[in-house]
């Protein structure tokens, strides 16, 4: 009777570096959504929105795609700290959205959005979070542990058209109903809805881009998990 492997430092490794990628979030999203309902700042937001609802405030929250990013984040991260070896097809796309995600969430951050934002206080602390650590620690953490090979064809062409998709869409209708965008470089109101459409496609050539470089790396590197005799273990197969 086969038993199954003993843990290894790059299972401890893993859990406690998703552990600590979740805790992160987790803390960032609780102290936003504290500052949301005291009346503080909205850490997205490049201008106060106190003169809205609660209720509008919520939605606009959580209509960020560098939210929605560490929330996919925050999930693969809970799952990852569980099981280091998860698997399975609708796990895959979902991991390899949030690594697409907020890899594109960190590059827009720095490159377009910091110099709009001048966090203070406490909201300096979850700016930190949700924009720059969250995204190191989620792209080291797949480079150091993986699990891998886990990206195949099928996964970047769902990863790309399902969540992607769908929340440019949203947006544009969200948009187009309250006159709201949650980012300077989609709102149509003041660029027109051509350019801020064509800055939405040129962010989504980018995820293309580099979901195809993830599935590169993603077969080059070494496989993941590592057994306790230092061979690469077979669990690579999809689980339901």
């Amino acid at each position: 009777m086969s038993t199954a492997p003993r843990p290894t430092a790059w299972h401890t490794g893993s859990r406690v570096w998703h552990g600590v990628l979740a805790a992160v979030i987790a803390a960032s999203l609780i102290t936003q959504l504290v500052l949301l309902f005291t009346g503080g700042t909205d850490v997205n937001a490049d201008e106060t929105t106190t003169h809205v609802t609660l209720g509008v405030r919520l939605v606009r929250l959580f209509s960020y795609f560098t939210i929605q990013s560490n929330l996919f984040v925050l999930v693969v991260a809970i799952t990852l700290a569980s099981n280091p070896t998860r698997d399975g097809r609708g796990w895959r796309v979902a991991r390899l959205d949030a690594l697409l995600g907020i890899a594109i969430t960190g590059i827009v951050f720095a490159l377009v959005l910091a110099p709009l934002t001048n966090p203070v206080g406490i909201a300096w602390w979850v700016n930190l979070g949700f924009h720059q650590l969250s995204p190191v620690l989620a792209v080291l953490g797949w480079l150091l542990f993986g699990p891998r090979p886990r990206f195949d064809r099928t996964t970047v062409a769902k990863a790309l058209l399902i969540w992607p998709v769908v929340w440019i869409a949203y947006t544009f209708a969200h948009g187009a109903i309250t006159d709201w965008y949650p980012y300077p470089f989609l709102d149509a109101t003041e660029l027109g809805f051509g350019a801020a459409l064509r800055n939405a496609l040129f962010v989504l050539l980018a995820a293309a881009v580099l979901a195809w470089l993830a599935k590169v790396v993603d077969h080059k590197l070494k496989a993941a998990p590592v057994t306790a005799t230092g061979a690469a273990s077979s669990s690579s197969r999809q689980e339901a």
